[in-house]
């Protein structure tokens, strides 16, 4: 469908040039909704005119508004009425337009989405006419269980993409695991020296709880002996460096690197028992990935990317036998890649993921969703990429969010002070189903296990949509006993709007979208108005790699339909024509519900 927006631009466009002479610009096309204070439904800014015209932005208002009123469609007019206040021209658009247009969005399977990014494919290099976005997000590391931290960057990363799929783009999903390194090791280390071969089977636990335990287990340890040297007179720095411990840990991964059968099996075993755990949370999260890249093979490449550098005078080599770029003259600092005793760095590894990527797939925009505690740290990465002679490594994008916040400080996992994500979803879900005990009992013939699978929806959609409807770039703070709230902008009110909808439509007849009233309540007006900007704001949620932005929007539409619904009857309308055209108008809230809710991961469930 033409949006209400499209064809006020090409109505304008015409308008210009047939009063100015000249031909418009998309980008000079500028509209918003009118402001409450005036009549009509949609403005256009004329400012952009005011110097071509050589008159006062009134007058060029008016003269735009009298074209536009004077050369549409005899039949079905689109605009009505106009008024114009200095430099914005207000339209009042038609009843039977708006009725129109809620007809094609009932229509449209496909409304809300896009063939591709910004109307085009340059140089006719994209396949099936769709630019490839590679969204990275999650990179966990395998010493350890995910995290609420990893929560909100799981939820953005796969919000973004859904996002950016409606907007267009082939999306690929990946991830990077952290497999390899020294705090991969203490938790090796503190399970060979105190596990007693517990495996996931014998304690019950999954595996990535399992690993975890011991990487907390050798800070714990770890700390003693720093203790122990401080109080035999050793200062504190050297103490950290000399534990026999942290020495033992530094020689395991020199072994790994080294390709040692007995170190590299251990691991291999201990991964396999982390990754079964990962899955089972991100099934539950509801996130997933196309591709994923492991650490322990992209680093070999980094490293044969930084000698190369080494050799043409990239980077260069200190006595100690590191290896460092030099970023000064870039206004930062000097970077280290390769340590003296030849292990890499997390850069190093970058280097290596970001070549591997390139050859695996056609890129056209690469986008790491990572929090902005590692700003720097892509910054550093874009200039050696482009230092090196790889072409994309001025285009990386670091999408920057802002971190999880809890009332008591922040999460520490190697203290065990972390909020699991298993956990917090366990919590959320029981939660869920406790607050929505005495709803869910009220449901005729609903069994135990549809019960069950209603909490899930909720709980989890209550997680998912406090999370997401927070600016990205903002700290939050976390509170699960706010966001499961049915009343207010939280994902349970959304949900339970949906589900009444739901129930409206099962006891109606069935929709006859010819058979509609074209004169509309003003209610009724604003909520076809509503669900016409969805295009828009799926458009700009793109834009701005915002998920929030689909929030606000959901959330809006949600309190305009509980608005309508306190107001005007559906199913007891008494004329058939306003009855029909009420059920069409909760039919498509219901589907634009669904869909927006959808591009942030959440589900909804059909009763509440």
């Amino acid at each position: 469908m033409n949006s209400l927006e499209q064809q006020i631009t090409s109505l304008a466009k015409s308008a210009v040039k047939a009063l100015y002479g000249v031909e418009a610009e998309d980008s000079q096309i500028q509209l918003q909704k009118t402001r409450p204070e005036f009549e009509g439904n949609i403005t256009l800014v004329v400012f952009p005119f005011v110097k071509t015209a050589r008159k006062a932005p009134q007058a060029v208002a008016q003269e735009i508004g009298e074209w536009i009123i004077n050369n549409q469609m005899v039949n079905n007019p689109m605009v009505n009425g106009f008024n114009a206040v200095q430099g914005f021209l207000n339209l009042t658009i038609s009843d039977s337009f708006w009725v129109e247009q809620l007809k094609a969005i009932n229509a449209d399977e496909h409304f809300g989405r896009f063939k591709h990014p910004n109307g085009k494919c340059p140089n006719g290099k994209c396949e099936n006419d769709q630019m490839l976005m590679m969204v990275e997000y999650s990179s966990p590391n395998t010493n350890k269980p995910l995290h609420l931290g990893h929560v909100r960057n799981n939820l953005l990363g796969y919000s973004i993409a859904q996002i950016q799929e409606a907007n267009g783009w082939k999306v690929v999903k990946t991830n990077i695991v952290n497999d390899r390194g020294i705090h991969i090791c203490k938790s090796m280390l503190a399970w060979l020296k105190f596990g007693n071969g517990e495996t996931p089977e014998s304690s019950g636990k999954k595996g990535d709880h399992l690993i975890g335990d011991y990487y907390v287990r050798f800070d714990k340890e770890y700390k003693k002996q720093i203790a122990e040297l401080t109080a035999g007179g050793m200062d504190e720095e050297t103490a950290k460096r000399e534990a026999p411990l942290m020495l033992e840990a530094q020689e395991m991964l020199r072994k790994w690197e080294a390709n040692d059968p007995e170190v590299r099996a251990l691991w291999a075993k201990m991964n396999e028992w982390v990754y079964a755990g990962f899955d089972e949370t991100y099934r539950r999260m509801g996130v997933s990935f196309d591709k994923i890249y492991y650490e322990s093979n992209t680093y070999l490449e980094g490293k044969s990317e930084v000698e190369k550098g080494l050799a043409s005078g990239a980077f260069y080599r200190r006595e100690d036998g590191s290896v460092w770029a030099d970023l000064t003259k870039d206004g930062l600092d000097e970077k280290l890649l390769l340590r003296s005793d030849g292990t890499s760095v997390y850069m190093t590894q970058d280097i290596g993921t970001a070549k591997l990527r390139f050859q695996d797939y056609p890129i056209d925009k690469m986008v790491y969703v990572v929090g902005n505690e590692q700003e720097y740290h892509f910054k550093v990465l874009s200039i050696l990429l482009d230092r090196l002679g790889f072409p994309f490594g001025k285009e990386l994008v670091h999408f920057s969010y802002g971190m999880v916040e809890l009332p008591n400080g922040k999460m520490k996992s190697r203290e065990g002070t972390v909020v699991d994500a298993d956990d917090l979803m366990d919590k959320m879900v029981a939660d869920a189903r406790e607050i929505s005990k005495d709803k869910v009992n009220t449901l005729q013939g609903i069994t135990e296990e549809e019960a069950n699978e209603i909490a899930r929806m909720v709980g989890l959609g209550a997680l998912k949509y406090f999370i997401l409807k927070v600016d990205p770039r903002k700290n939050m703070l976390f509170n699960p006993a706010e966001s499961i709230d049915f009343n207010g902008n939280t994902g349970p009110f959304i949900q339970y709007t949906y589900a009444r909808i739901q129930s409206v439509l099962r006891k109606a007849e069935s929709l006859q979208p010819s058979a509609v009233s074209s004169q509309l309540d003003p209610k009724e007006l604003n909520l076809i108005q509503r669900l016409c900007e969805y295009p828009s704001v799926v458009r700009t949620a793109g834009e701005e790699f915002s998920p929030a932005v689909i929030c606000n929007y959901a959330y809006a539409l949600a309190c305009d339909f509980n608005s309508f619904y306190h107001d005007l009857s559906i199913l007891n309308e008494p004329d058939g024509q306003k009855k029909a055209l009420r059920l069409l108008l909760a039919a498509n809230v219901a589907k634009v519900l669904r869909s927006a809710m959808a591009l942030l991961g959440i589900e909804m469930p059909e009763r509440m």
